[in-house]
């Protein structure tokens, strides 16, 4: 049986599980995380999972992407 966390509640977030989240598409998470020194951008191996705290203060501070 697996057990299912809400996405508000994960520390890290998946590129699809970011979209579903902030209603971004994948495609402009993917390119938000190419840019160098990215804030939110975590690498785990060759994955690359989103910080979700650092991007909700992205979309914060940010008034379009």
């Amino acid at each position: 049986m697996e057990k299912y966390v809400p996405l508000w509640e994960k520390a890290n977030l998946t590129i699809e599980e970011a979209a579903e989240y902030s209603n971004i598409g994948q495609n402009k998470i993917s390119e938000l995380l190419r840019i160098p020194r990215c804030p939110f951008v975590l690498y785990v191996g060759r994955k690359k999972l989103v910080k979700r705290k650092e991007f909700e203060r992205f979309i914060e501070a940010s008034i379009e992407i």
